[in-house]
């Protein structure tokens, strides 16, 4: 991992502003996106040369009518009943496309946990505390940002749960 970033460097995303602003550790990782890709996540960890079990995606979830951030591993899915139940909630449901990239000021395949318009409430998957880096979009389609689970935890006031399937 890179050591800590000084400077917003030019190009930087929301995400990037958000890590240096609060001067924590963080490398960035870029790759040519191809837009045909059926699988961001996947993609992203191919191209990366990253275990997909350490490159987690950004998902918007609407629990109880409420806008909710689920970080989990591209490898699997996430469960939108343990979403729910890891908010306090009864009920989880995909957000409309449009109301996140609206919310989070990020397009789909873009979303970052970090830097969002409006924070929404987060849930990281359990399963990130078994890494000592992750790596997590930076804002944009082609470009990832890694970090150690506990610094996006802290960043975010993110809930850590077991919410991420297969």
């Amino acid at each position: 991992m890179a050591k800590k970033a000084k400077k917003q460097q030019p190009g930087g995303t929301p995400a990037t502003v958000a890590l240096t602003a609060a001067g924590t550790p963080f490398a960035v990782h870029s790759y040519e996106h191809d837009p045909s890709s059926p699988s961001y996540g996947e993609e992203a960890a191919e191209a990366l040369g990253v275990s997909p079990d350490r490159v987690f995606k950004t998902l918007v979830a609407e629990v109880d009518g409420e806008l909710v951030v689920a970080v989990v591993p591209v490898a699997g899915s996430l469960d939108l009943k343990a979403l729910a139940s890891a908010v306090g909630g009864k009920r989880a449901a995909m957000a409309d496309p449009a109301a996140a990239e609206r919310t989070t000021g990020y397009v789909r395949g873009g979303i970052s946990p970090l830097g969002q318009r409006k924070r929404l409430r987060t849930v990281l998957d359990a399963s990130a505390g078994a890494h000592p880096t992750i790596c997590v979009s930076a804002g944009r389609r082609g470009l990832e940002v890694e970090l150690s689970p506990q610094d996006l935890t802290s960043l975010t006031d993110a809930v850590l749960a077991p919410v991420g399937r297969g």
